[in-house]
């Protein structure tokens, strides 16, 4: 599973991150789409997943992630990758 931070920012609903999830089988998009309370679509084997967050919650307001985006994109893509793998352990 590759996870990719599509896009990120703030938007009418409120701060947000896309990420954009490939080598996914069509079973665990299904399943992610069933099962996850978060925005998901599904584009051929891409799975999208929008997740939205108060203020305090969101990892891009700080300062040390205006300086190196980089390194909080690269963590959030993991964290992502960890978060989605267990949550399909139980598939």
């Amino acid at each position: 599973m590759i996870v990719k931070i599509a896009d990120y920012g703030q938007g009418d609903d409120g701060n947000f991150i896309d990420y954009a999830v490939s080598g996914l089988s069509e079973v665990q998009i299904s399943y992610l789409r069933d099962n996850l309370s978060e925005e998901t679509l599904a584009e051929g084997d891409i799975l999208k997943i929008t997740m939205y967050f108060d203020d305090e919650m969101y990892p891009f307001q700080s300062d040390a992630a205006k300086i190196r985006p980089d390194d909080f994109i690269a963590r959030e893509e993991i964290e992502m990758n960890v978060f989605l793998s267990g949550f399909l352990e139980d598939m």
